[in-house]
């Protein structure tokens, strides 16, 4: 048996594309208000996100977005990053092979222009 999709109701969404359009408005008006003090814009602009990710979070669509952050939070601990020597050696050997491909194309070239003299 496949795993449905959970049907999303259509309040969620709208409440979703409020929650957005909220957060978005705030980024406008930060440029709109370019008169204004600085502190009275960062207000504007942070609380309409702010607003927009209160609103988001209580629907259907922002709570599968929170999990999936959770998520995703969760395998990147998961994830073993390279040791400064590990990573030291694999730049050195990619290094070394796009000197020695270079050196390659540079000989084909060589071959291939020369070739072409000749026939010419």
């Amino acid at each position: 048996m496949q795993n449905a999709k959970p049907v999303e109701s259509k309040s969620g969404v709208a409440l979703m594309a409020v929650a957005i359009v909220i957060a978005l408005s705030g980024v406008f008006a930060f440029a709109l208000l370019a008169d204004q003090p600085t502190l009275v814009r960062v207000g504007v602009l942070l609380g309409c996100i702010l607003v927009g990710a209160v609103i988001g979070w209580f629907s259907a669509p922002g709570k599968e977005f929170a999990a999936y952050c959770k998520a995703s939070y969760e395998e990147l601990r998961r994830v073993v990053w390279p040791t400064r020597k590990e990573t030291v050696n694999t730049t050195g050997i990619v290094c070394a092979f796009v000197v020695v491909v270079a050196f390659f194309l540079f000989l084909v070239d060589s071959l291939i222009d020369l070739a072409l003299r000749l026939l010419i």
